[in-house]
């Protein structure tokens, strides 16, 4: 009998989950997204671009074309794992965009 075991990730810190975004990231990804981010996760800051054909993720500042802020570094550990919907957060308050509402739809293939 041939047992397949799949390993997912728990991602439990903001660290973490940017760690395993840059893992997952591939150059069709990046090319096919073609944008920048900005993520302010209780302050803590990272830049992803995807304009480029590496090294998209970097903990700093940096304008980008759109801005997540999330003020509970717990609601963003929720949002990646899927325990909490993006719909429901921003309807909720807990996250806020900046810029290109459109961008922010798409994050979900970042995570994924």
């Amino acid at each position: 009998m041939l047992t397949c075991v799949t390993k997912e990730v728990i991602m439990t810190t903001p660290q973490t989950i940017f760690d395993e975004m840059s893992k997952r990231l591939t150059k069709e990804k990046a090319q096919k997204i073609n944008t920048t981010y900005l993520f302010d996760i209780a302050g803590e800051k990272w830049f992803v671009d995807l304009t480029k054909d590496q090294d998209w993720v970097k903990k700093c500042d940096s304008d980008a074309q759109c801005t997540i802020i999330v003020k509970d570094s717990n609601d963003w550990v929720k949002l990646a794992n899927g325990d909490l919907k993006p719909t429901m957060a921003f309807m909720m308050g807990k996250i806020k965009v900046k810029g290109d509402m459109s961008l922010a739809l798409k994050l979900q293939s970042l995570l994924s």
